[in-house]
This record gives C-alpha cells, structure tokens and sequence, in this order.
C-alpha cells in the first residue's frame, strides 16, 4: 500500500501544507532485541487500554468516546515537538485552504468590532467590490441571522462556501439610514501572498507574507511588473521583505529562491535516515538578472522564510538586514488519517542551509543588524521568544539563541530597516545600529562563504490570530 502525504514547514503559530510525495512501507526485520522492544510496546498499548476502559465505566459523567481518542492522540504528538499535532477533519480542510491560497467565497478581509464584523477592505475583483462592499461597513446578518454572538472563525466560515452559492448580508453603512441588504454569489478568491511597490523611483520593493501555492507565481508577476515601471536599465535592486512571515510549503520557499540563483544547492533535508535526505538545487534564469537584491528579516521570520534567507545568504546573492529569525529548522509531513478522520502533523526531517547550516534554535543572523524604535506602550509585546524557548523544541549543537525584536513600524517612514534599505541599494554605508551583539553578526558575515555548486555536508550536525481575515 502507498500513502500519500504532504511536506511542509510550520512555524510556531502557523501552520501550511501540500506538496505531495508518495512514500513506500518499509520492510521491517526484527531481531531479539527489536521484539522485546516490541513486547515491551505492547504491554504499555495494553495499560492505555485499561486506563482509557476505566475512565469510560467511572469518569463522574458519560465521557465522548471519540474525544478521549483525539485527545489520547493530540498529547501523544504534543509531547514530541511543539510542530507535531493532531488535526481533526476541520483543521485538516482549514489547513488545505490556508495552503492552497484559494477558498471559495466573497472576497473581503473583515475583523470583529464591538461584537459585529467591520469591513476591513474588499479584494479587487470580486464579488464584495463589484457588489459595492466599502470599507468600514458593518455587516449584521448572514442570510437573516444575526452575526451578533457569532466568534470571528464563526462568521468568516458562514461567508465561506462552494463556488456559485449565494449568500444575504445586512450592512450598515455610516451615512445611510436604512441597513442596506445585498445578496452576493460565492466565486473562487485568491489570497495575494505577494504585494509590491516602487521604492525611492529605481528600486522593487516585494513583501511576502507566506508561502502558499500562489506564492511563487506572484512573485515572478511582481518582479516583471516593478522592473518594467521603472525600467530595467534604471533598477538599482530588488528589496524582499520576509518580515514576520511565518513560513508554509516547503516547495515554495525553493522555487522563491530559484527566481534569484542560476545555480547550486538552496537547501537539504535530512530525516533519522540516511535514505530519507534529500538536496533541491536551483536552476539556471534569475528573474533579476543579477541586480543587488536584499533580504529583511526579523524575529518573527519562521521555517520557509528562512529556508529563502539562508540560501541567498550563503550564496551571496543577497545582504541580509534586520533583526535575527526565529529559528525554525525542521520539517513537518501532512499524513492524512482518512475520510472524517483528520490528519496527522508530524516532524519528519531537519533542514540545512546550503554550506551545511542548521538553523534549528539559532535563526538567521543577519549581515547587517538593524533594530527599530519601538513605542514605549508596545516595548513589552514586541520581541518574539523564538524556537529556542518553546518547550520540547529539537536541540541543536552549540549555543541556542532565544528570540529578537519582530515590530515593523506602521509607516515606511519610521522603519529603519527598509531604510537601511534603501541607503545600501543606492550605495550608502550601511553598518548595525545593534552595537552589542555586533561580534555576532560580524561571524554570520565571516562565516558566510559562496556554496556554489558543492552540496551541503552531511558530518556536521548542527497560533496567534490575525487581526482580520479574508473570506
């Protein structure tokens, strides 16, 4: 029998899924020591049974027999990292969706406000902006019931819906006196996981804020668009800001890095095997054509995202600037259980950056540190732990390094990494505004030697809620 399963790179808080792979069972040959273990495995399977017999006969009230299995499974796969879980059958499809990019549904981004949903802006092209959805709206009622009661999650998956499918909703909009009713039909919408901007006239600024299946695609789009309004003659260089995105698939944080390199390894997996490791490389036609390129990351700055930093870094095709990564250097496998029945999440392998680098516990330490001003009222909330604090983490040799600042500013302005930027694109000195941990950052720059084409080598060891939500 073959299963299917999907590779994916989690972070902390987020999790994404599905480039599939097809593995074959192992054959298994046990000698003496391996069926005692097995025994021994057996005779634990059996107390498990007879615990989970008395707590049905006497527990105070009748328990849910399926519940106590999930919750059996979910402390099993809890107790192993703080990436392995259980997903019952709703996180599973929740995942699916959150990964492939694409739901069908209305197309605005909405946030929960004095118990109603508040329009936070429609999606161009869909039914929300072509039904005349605005900004600030207020929406009451979905199909005649009240929103009122109803969690964020509650109302988005109410908005959400198979493709064709209509769906009534009661607005209240700041100058109308009257609720104004509109009915919508559901339609496929895609999340932009890619948005740019021209910076300062000759240079493409590219912000990716997770890698799902749309991820790529976009960015090819967004490199060909910036570098035709400016003109390819005038670019000064590409920024691409990974700040706070907390990674995703696995095989878009390759094809990402491809669109900068022509050549040579971007990255390695090496599961409890040997057999299981696995080396992608790049191919030759980057989307640049070679122009400065700069990287910025910061605490928040998880798995996939770092798989894209620490290529370009060990390549030098790229200058990384800002604050150290969280530092998440394993990989999770999506098993599906069957129909109903959920999925498994389970860490299966460990990365490694190009010149043979885990960042496991460590992140990415940047070429140059940058660090911004935080507001006083925000100093306390504003620096991510990072892998290295989280309980049941996988070790790594040498010193772990716990957390950095993860606070973008507001406003561009105020945001000295992008400026930083800026000045280095345009050929201004650039040095670490962090004094103290510049030793640090000095040996990232150090040790930072080309990988060219020579593989990584295989002897060294090394979910907050957003704020608002598409539907």
């Amino acid at each position: 029998m073959m299963r299917k399963t999907s590779l994916i790179l989690l972070s902390a808080a987020t999790g994404a899924a599905l480039t599939l792979f097809v593995t074959q069972p192992r054959a298994v040959f046990m000698g003496t020591s391996a069926r005692a273990a097995t025994s021994d495995t057996y005779r634990q399977l059996n107390l498990f049974g007879d615990v989970f017999e008395r707590v049905r006969s006497d527990y105070v009230e009748k328990p849910d027999d399926s519940k106590l299995v999930e919750s059996a499974i979910s402390g099993m796969l809890s107790g192993l990292d703080p990436h392995s879980s259980y997903m019952d059958a709703k996180s599973f499809r929740d995942m699916q969706v959150q990964t492939r990019g694409e739901f069908g549904g209305l197309g605005i981004e909405v946030t929960m406000e004095d118990g109603l949903i508040k329009v936070v802006s429609p999606i161009d092209d869909t039914p929300a902006s072509k039904a005349g959805i605005m900004a600030n709206d207020v929406i009451t009622n979905l199909d005649d019931e009240a929103v009122q009661g109803l969690t964020l999650n509650q109302a988005v998956e109410k908005m959400r819906g198979p493709v064709n499918t209509k769906i009534k909703l009661k607005i209240i909009r700041k100058g109308q006196d009257n609720p104004i009713d509109v009915t919508l039909t559901r339609d496929n919408i895609r999340v932009r996981s890619v948005r740019a901007r021209v910076e300062d006239n000759d240079i493409a600024y590219i912000r990716i804020t997770t890698f799902n299946e749309q991820t790529t695609e976009g960015l090819k789009r967004e490199i060909a668009a910036q570098t035709a309004a400016i003109g390819a003659d005038k670019v000064k260089g590409y920024i691409i800001d990974l700040r706070n995105n907390p990674g995703g698939l696995l095989e878009e944080a390759v094809t990402v890095s491809d669109a900068f390199l022509e050549r040579g390894e971007i990255v390695s997996t090496r599961g409890r095997n040997a057999e299981e490791t696995q080396r992608r490389t790049a191919h030759a036609g980057d989307l640049t054509k070679g122009k400065p390129v700069v990287v910025l990351v910061n605490g928040g700055s998880a798995s996939a995202s770092e798989i894209v930093a620490g290529a370009l870094q060990d390549h030098k095709r790229a200058t990384i600037i800002g604050t150290r990564s969280f530092g998440k250097g394993s990989v999770q496998t999506i098993i599906p259980l069957g129909s109903g029945n959920g999925a498994l999440r389970l860490t299966t392998a460990r990365y490694f950056t190009p010149s043979g680098k885990s960042i496991q516990a460590k992140g990415i330490v940047p070429d140059i540190e940058i660090v911004q001003d935080v507001p006083d009222e925000l100093k306390s909330r504003t620096d991510t732990k990072g892998e290295a604090s989280l309980r049941g983490h996988l070790k790594n040799d040498g010193d772990e390094k716990t957390g950095s600042q993860s606070y973008v500013p507001p406003d561009a302005k105020n945001d000295k990494a992008l400026k930083a930027a800026d000045d280095f694109l345009h050929g201004i000195k650039v040095t670490s505004n962090a004094t103290a941990t510049q030793p640090e950052v000095k040996a990232a720059q150090d040790n930072s030697k080309p990988a060219g084409d020579k593989p990584a080598n295989d002897n060294k060891t090394s979910d907050d809620k957003p704020a608002a939500k598409r539907n």
